[in-house]
């Protein structure tokens, strides 16, 4: 894509939120982007959810709110297809004026996880299953989106119902048409168990790619959803009794000859599955905030709501937090099913892969896997049940120390206690206008 095509174009990074923070610059960029001719200051990345400044934040005024320097990433530019003028969106990664990369920057607690694989020869695969919601926000409260063939609000839930995924054809024609033009590899989609809601796969790819491709999806679906008159929302739980947005990770591990050392051969794994699985286990009740990063998440973290609540791992089990699927054991992998759908792909890729990399480096054995309901199990650890919790038991943990960057952890906390004061003192039935597309 040639930039200087564009009178202007969008530079972006990610910030803790998972959203994007950058500018709009001239076509005149193009050729200077690798120079580092765009600076913002380091303390963005680490802003709430609001886009305000962390108090006593050491990014602040300790430092004198310094610069650094943003520069593009491997992913490249992308088209922009829900904006009605064309225009195109480099996504970018923070560094110091040293050439140091910023530890506040997600993608780069995410590289440094792919960097301990590749120092063994190894090469993290993941691919991403997006759930999402329509919405139609025009009211006090969110809304059922209109079905565009009834024009009727939408009003019972369609578990991969053709018939839903036809009435909404206009808008995932233009999805697909979007993803393909942004080389996202979009797989398959499906109408979900709530009012509005979707899930589309993202096929299997190197983890960093699995990840940029994460973060432009959940932009490309909210701005395209504007674009055909209603909203979209990648909200943990939207609605109170309806279903809630997951977003499921499945990963392997190929060697340098492009191995799978999960397989065996067999449908039970290789150890080093085994002790992949033990390290995501131990790291899941203190990285809970990682997984589910917002008030709202926790609304979906409940027992019996089709999202894993206890630390535990099963073979084929939709109950557990981990899953072991079944099928060819050349494809055999780890399916991890905390995470909510607004997350950060970056620090959810980084903490789910960085623990099972702990749990190789340790050769920790998992406990059995179980069987049955893991609701109705008793006596096993379980993830941080609200959200204050959830910001106590990661500030501390010696094992997410050896996974996510400490000053990043600190500066995570920090953020999250400033957006759970926030939300506190705002009427609880407005809180879904803060979330419904900054996350």
């Amino acid at each position: 894509m040639d930039l200087r095509t564009f009178p202007t174009f969008r530079v972006a990074a990610s910030d803790l939120n998972g959203q994007m923070r950058g500018k709009r610059v001239p076509g005149s960029y193009a050729d200077k982007l690798a120079e580092g001719v765009v600076r913002m200051p380091l303390s963005v990345l680490n802003v709430d959810l609001w886009g305000s400044d962390i108090k006593d934040s050491p990014l602040v005024f300790d430092s004198g709110d310094a610069d650094g320097v943003l520069l593009p990433t491997d992913r490249g530019a992308v088209p922009m297809p829900w904006l009605a003028t064309a225009s195109a969106l480099v996504p970018m990664a923070m560094y110091t004026d040293k050439g140091d990369p910023f530890f506040g920057d997600p993608r780069h607690a995410l590289q440094q996880v792919v960097d301990r694989y590749a120092a063994r020869g190894w090469t993290a695969i993941a691919a991403t299953e997006m759930e999402f919601t329509l919405i139609d926000d025009k009211g006090s409260l969110p809304e059922a989106p209109t079905n565009p063939v009834t024009g009727r609000p939408v009003y019972s839930s369609a578990i991969l119902s053709v018939r839903q995924l036809d009435a909404f054809d206009e808008y995932f024609t233009a999805l697909y048409e979007a993803c393909n033009q942004m080389g996202i590899p979009a797989d398959t989609v499906i109408s979900e168990t709530g009012l509005g809601q979707f899930e589309v796969n993202l096929v299997h790819q190197d983890a960093m790619r699995a990840a940029d491709d994460a973060w432009l999806f959940k932009a490309l679906v909210k701005g395209l959803a504007r674009k055909h008159g209603f909203a979209a929302t990648f909200m943990a739980k939207p609605y109170a009794d309806d279903a809630g947005n997951g977003m499921h990770v499945h990963f392997s591990v190929v060697d340098k000859d492009g191995q799978n050392i999960f397989d065996d051969g067999g449908p039970r794994g290789t150890d080093t599955l085994r002790h992949a699985v033990a390290g995501c286990l131990a790291a899941m009740p203190s990285s809970t905030l990682i997984f589910a990063p917002n008030g709202n998440s926790y609304d979906r973290l409940v027992p019996g709501a089709h999202a894993p609540v206890s630390a535990v791992w099963a073979y084929e089990n939709r109950t557990a937090a981990i899953r072991i699927p079944g099928g060819s054991p050349s494809a055999r992998r780890i399916e991890h099913r905390v995470a909510g759908g607004d997350i950060n792909p970056y620090l959810m890729l980084a903490t789910a892969l960085g623990a099972a990399l702990t749990g190789i480096e340790d050769g920790i054995e998992p406990p059995a896997p179980i069987t049955g309901n893991a609701y109705e199990k008793t006596g096993v650890p379980r993830v941080a049940a609200t959200w204050g919790e959830a910001i106590d038991r990661i500030e501390n943990d010696p094992l997410m120390a050896r996974i996510l960057p400490t000053a990043m952890i600190q500066n995570l906390v920090m953020t999250k206690r400033q957006e759970l004061a926030r939300f506190a003192e705002t009427p609880p039935e407005r809180h879904w206008i803060s979330y419904l597309e900054a996350v």
